[in-house]
């Protein structure tokens, strides 16, 4: 994207009234046409993803314990991809879905790190219906990026709600957040709601339908529920206790989503919505705390699939996809059982919602219209690959799955018939070669198209007219050992690591460097409840060619450096120093331009 804004990329691509930033941006309804080919009403589309819940968190799906009625009745009012795959992990499965692109390819490989930051260059989902006219929302967890450019707002999102980073109570979220009465980002603002979590994301994304109702809208419900920690009322854990499951906390929090599902299902027919909304019902990995299975003892329910969250196996990635559209005729519990992934979704909605393509965007997946509305009289056989890297520069074949209709190559070696052992037991690779041959120019074929932009940062840009100033926190360290999560910070972890930067213009600039977050401000050194005192006599910042320190007073809750700076990518990094030489670097800075 180089030195364009988010606004003018958008123009690059044909886009020149897409959302970027606030609802006074997208176009107005009345100069988009409310229809689609043969003068149908344009649907509406709520999309509801949920974290960490696998293809066996349902009833519907032969879980035995886990009581979900209300996903089960739209298991049977739906048409089902029955082999639907994603990434293993969160910020992957988002990125694909948002883009239409493979992860790795939209600069996402990780859930920290910097290396869950959406491209700048990607056109998204919400970018793209917000082009076509449509009011676009987001009511959960976003997990691509907390600074601009990457933040929702400007990504094509007009109504923001959202906790930050991976999961409510990160380090990068509000401060002490736990699942209940917790602050959420609102269209930039830190508010205050109160109740829990998954009901603070439904009650306002109906209140967004509603206010809605009379033009074309995209909901995107992303629940950070199921994903730990597993906090959640009693009365939803309490069916489960006593039951040979591994976490009944787990299957509580998801009984609590399906109760919500009842509710949006009951205001899109109370509102008369019902009919012109395609609802998709979707999760981002395999479970995390639904299965346990060691050296032949199994708790919990998989569904017959080997792996789990982050497995390169089908359990880490097979997850539920339904699509019910009844003024399209997509229903009655119709199962397609092709290949397909998250990939399929945005080149499918642009076909049936009749939008607006970005110029000069390929995308890695196809329109699943055809199998969709029964047209596809021969559906060709396909490849689709998936890997988990999580580590800063990806690593060829590490955690990998090659995908056929009948096949999955396991990390370039171990060869399984899907269809004959969906649990996939037994390796055929060696009475298989030229199988594992084709599979493997495949993945080769993949890796040389990808690979070529393994070595790029997505760069926050600091100084920005969208957000200045910002708040930078060790979640997005470039590091072996980035401080991610709150607890890091208590307890004074002894990591460090650097923002990969854009400065925005020439000018001055101020960091504040500090260990708590503006909202707790304490002193850098104190300790707070359930935390730990540190040592720090010196604060040291580096960006550019800048290199700078300054004493750390006993009661300093940070230290302030202003710099001159030319425009252009960097680095910062920061450090608190003791008398002994220890160090560990600032977790939250503070970046303004003056």
């Amino acid at each position: 994207m180089g030195k364009q804004t988010r606004r003018e990329f958008l123009k690059t691509v044909g886009f020149a009234t897409a959302s970027v930033g606030t609802l006074s941006v997208l176009p107005s309804c009345a100069s988009v046409s409310g229809r689609v080919a043969g003068n149908r009403k344009r649907p509406n589309l709520v999309l509801v993803i949920t974290d960490d819940q696998g293809y066996g968190d349902l009833g519907c799906h032969g879980n035995p314990v886990i009581q979900t009625p209300n996903l089960d009745l739209l298991h049977r009012q739906s048409i089902r991809l029955t082999d639907f795959h994603v990434d293993p992990t969160c910020s992957p499965t988002r990125s694909a879905l948002m883009t239409g692109h493979y992860s790795t390819r939209t600069g996402v490989w990780h859930t920290i790190m910097g290396r869950s930051l959406l491209g700048k260059d990607e056109v998204t989902m919400a970018d793209v219906f917000s082009a076509s006219g449509y009011r676009t929302g987001i009511f959960g967890k976003w997990h691509l990026g907390d600074n601009y450019p990457f933040r929702p707002q400007d990504r094509g999102f007009g109504e923001v709600l959202v906790h930050c980073g991976g999961g409510v109570g990160q380090g990068i979220d509000y401060w002490g957040n736990d699942y209940f009465d917790d602050t959420y980002r609102h269209n930039s603002k830190w508010k205050k709601f109160k109740g829990y979590c998954t009901d603070v994301w439904f009650d306002n994304a109906l209140k967004f339908i509603e206010a809605n109702k009379d033009r074309p809208f995209f909901c995107y419900l992303t629940t950070n529920a199921p994903h730990g920690p597993y906090n959640v009322a009693e009365k939803y854990a309490e069916p489960y206790r006593n039951k040979d499951i591994p976490n009944p906390n787990f299957y509580g929090m998801i009984t609590n989503i399906d109760e919500n599902m009842g509710r949006l299902s009951k205001k899109l027919k109370a509102l008369g919505l019902e009919k012109d909304t395609i609802v998709i019902f979707m999760t981002d990995n395999g479970t995390a705390a639904g299965f346990r299975g060691k050296k032949g003892q199994t708790k919990g329910y998989n569904a017959g699939m080997r792996g789990t969250k982050g497995s390169e196996y089908d359990g880490g990635h097979r997850v539920p996809c339904f699509i019910r559209w009844p003024g399209g005729g997509f229903g009655g519990g119709r199962d397609i059982d092709r290949l397909t992934a998250h990939i399929d979704l945005l080149p499918t909605l642009i076909e049936l919602c009749g939008l607006k393509k970005p110029r000069g965007v390929k995308f890695d997946g196809d329109s699943l219209s055809p199998l969709l509305t029964g047209a596809a009289n021969d559906w060709p056989d396909r490849t689709l690959l998936v890997h988990s890297q999580r580590i800063e520069h990806p690593e060829k074949w590490r955690k990998s799955a090659v995908m056929t209709e009948r096949w999955r190559l396991v990390n370039g070696k171990e060869l399984y018939d899907i269809k004959a052992d969906p649990g996939q037991k037994n390796n055929v690779a060696d009475k298989h070669p030229r199988v594992v041959e084709k599979l493997r120019k495949s993945y080769e074929d993949w890796w040389a198209d990808l690979s070529n932009r393994f070595d790029e940062y997505c760069e926050i840009i600091i100084g920005s007219d969208e957000e200045n100033p910002c708040q930078l926190m060790s979640h997005d360290w470039h590091s072996p050992n980035p401080a991610w999560s709150q607890w890091a910070v208590l307890n004074g972890s002894k990591a460090n690591g650097f923002w990969a930067v854009e400065v925005a213009r020439d000018g001055t600039y101020e960091f504040a460097l500090r260990r708590w977050p503006i909202e707790v401000d304490k002193p850098i050194i104190a300790a707070i409840p359930r935390g730990k005192a540190i040592s720090a006599t010196k604060a040291r910042l580096k960006i550019a060619n800048v290199d700078v320190s300054k004493p750390v007073s006993k009661n300093a809750t940070k230290v302030t450096f202003q710099v001159k700076l030319k425009a252009g990518k960097t680095r910062l990094r920061t450090w608190f120093i003791d008398d002994t030489g220890e160090s560990r670097g600032a977790y939250y800075v503070y970046a303004k331009r003056l």
